[in-house]
């Protein structure tokens, strides 16, 4: 983004000493937000929260060291936004794996501090970013962003035409972890799931997730808390949610995260993704005038 784009941003939206863009890794077009309770960035490509650390804590969320940063490619680490569609699409396999929101420019809505000391921010996905071929539905789209003593996100869909469509969404959040071999993933026990590393298979989660291989998985009809379990930090992340009715859980190991080549070394051990969404049986349908608001807040909790 041209610096003159960047100075107007600043002078728009602002917050001296508390929201700074600048223009980070690629070009890409950061905001900086600083408070008395947090400290985040907020890349505008994607709308894309890259990190978020409390105050005299350890990092929530991870963010890959080895990442890509360019325009139109997707940043590893963080909360990337899928949308309109998670996972492949279901009728076209040409189309970009979790739709095509968390690979172009969002604008910027509005960005205020709060009276407890909190930054709120919203962006909006213009309509001329919308890939009419992949997503010929009238819609608005908006991601608000809270920072404080917690980090809130809200996704929000308008149907704006007048005949309902199918929309698959989820925030596809990575969690900085000490050692993800000894961390349990609680809340979803007696969920039921799909295995996409075995097959497909319709299984049944008994007790904590743990994780010592690959793991990808679609917990269907999970719409309670979610905790992960770290002694290693001597905390727990609650990834408390709304209007999402599946969890999904992924760490690609070994094999796998050599191949991508963009987690870094070892950056599989300290990262877990456990993503609120709305998938596979659990897509929404949404009426014409109706809004889907997909939220998810976390917060850290002391182990004491």
């Amino acid at each position: 983004m041209p610096v003159a784009d960047i100075d107007r941003l600043n002078r728009d939206f602002g917050i001296p000493k508390q929201v700074l863009f600048v223009s980070g890794p690629g070009g890409l077009t950061q905001v900086h937000i600083n408070n008395p309770h947090a400290a985040a960035t907020i890349a505008l490509q994607g709308a894309h929260v890259m990190t978020y650390q409390p105050r005299g804590q350890q990092p929530v969320l991870w963010l890959s060291t080895q990442g890509k940063f360019a325009a139109g490619k997707s940043i590893r680490g963080g909360v990337p936004l899928c949308w309109p569609w998670f996972g492949p699409h279901a009728g076209a396999t040409a189309y970009p794996g979790h739709g095509f929101a968390r690979t172009v420019m969002w604008e910027v809505a509005a960005i205020h501090g709060t009276d407890e000391g909190a930054t709120r921010l919203e962006f909006r996905l213009p309509a001329a970013s919308k890939n009419i071929q992949q997503w010929p539905h009238l819609s608005e789209v908006a991601l608000h962003v809270t920072v404080g003593a917690q980090l809130e996100l809200v996704l929000a869909t308008r149907n704006t035409g007048d005949q309902a469509f199918v929309l698959g969404d989820a925030l596809h959040t990575y969690f900085m972890v000490s050692d993800v071999r000894r961390i349990a993933i609680q809340g979803l026990a007696g969920c039921p799931y799909i295995d996409k590393v075995d097959g497909s298979k319709r299984k049944i989660q008994t007790g904590d997730v743990t994780i010592d291989t690959e793991t990808d998985r679609i917990y269907l009809d999970s719409t309670q808390d979610c905790i992960i379990h770290d002694p290693g930090y001597g905390r727990r992340i609650r990834i408390a949610k709304r209007n999402s009715h599946s969890t999904v859980v992924w760490n690609p190991w070994i094999e796998k995260a050599e191949k991508m080549g963009d987690l870094g070394p070892d950056g599989y051990l300290h990262m877990v993704c456990v993503e609120s969404a709305n998938a596979d049986a659990d897509v929404v349908t949404l009426a014409p005038g109706g809004e889907h608001r997909l939220q998810a807040t976390y917060s850290i909790e002391t182990i004491t």
